[in-house]
C-alpha cells in the first residue's frame, strides 16, 4: 500500500454547503490558512456525520442546526487544502439557512458567493473541484 492510500493519511469530515435565501454559498477560511472552504470539520470517534456537522457550525459560526435541516448530498474525497499528503472525505449536506452566521471558533474569515459565478478566491480542493459544480445542479432555473 502506497502512503497515498494508508488510512491515516485519510481525513474523514462533515461538511455543509450553507446556502442563503438569494442562493449565494458561504465560504470559511480557518486561521491561518489561505483556502477557502465549506464550513465543517472532523468527525469525531463515535459520532454520526449529521452530529458532528451539528458541532461543528455551532462551534464555528453559532448555527443551530436540526438534523432534518441537513439534506445528506453524498460523499466525496480530495486532497487536504491545509494538509499536505492527506485526503479529505467528507459526507457533505445542504442547508439553507434561515438564521444569521457570525465567525467564531477558528474562523478568520466568511465570505458570500454565488456559485454561478467564477470565484476569485483561493479554493480548497473539495470546495473547487466539487462542491461548488455541485451547487450548479441546484439552483433555481431562471425564467425568461
Amino acid at each position: 500500500m502506497s502512503a497515498e492510500t494508508t488510512p491515516t493519511n485519510r481525513i474523514r469530515i462533515a461538511a455543509a454547503i450553507l446556502m442563503a435565501p438569494d442562493n449565494r454559498i458561504l465560504l470559511v477560511r480557518k486561521a491561518g490558512t489561505t483556502a477557502f472552504m465549506q464550513a465543517g470539520g472532523k468527525i469525531e470517534n463515535g459520532e454520526t456525520p449529521v452530529a458532528a456537522l451539528q458541532r461543528e457550525l455551532s462551534e464555528e459560526l453559532g448555527l443551530t442546526v436540526n438534523q432534518d435541516q441537513a439534506h445528506y448530498l453524498g460523499a466525496f474525497s480530495a486532497p487536504a487544502a491545509n494538509e499536505p499528503g492527506y485526503t479529505v472525505e467528507a459526507e457533505v449536506f445542504r442547508i439553507a439557512l434561515t438564521q444569521p452566521v457570525a465567525k467564531a471558533a477558528e474562523i478568520e474569515e466568511i465570505v458570500w458567493v454565488d456559485p454561478l459565478q467564477k470565484v476569485e478566491l483561493p479554493l480548497a480542493p473539495l470546495t473547487e473541484n466539487y462542491l461548488l459544480p455541485l451547487c450548479k445542479e441546484f439552483m433555481p432555473v431562471a425564467k425568461l
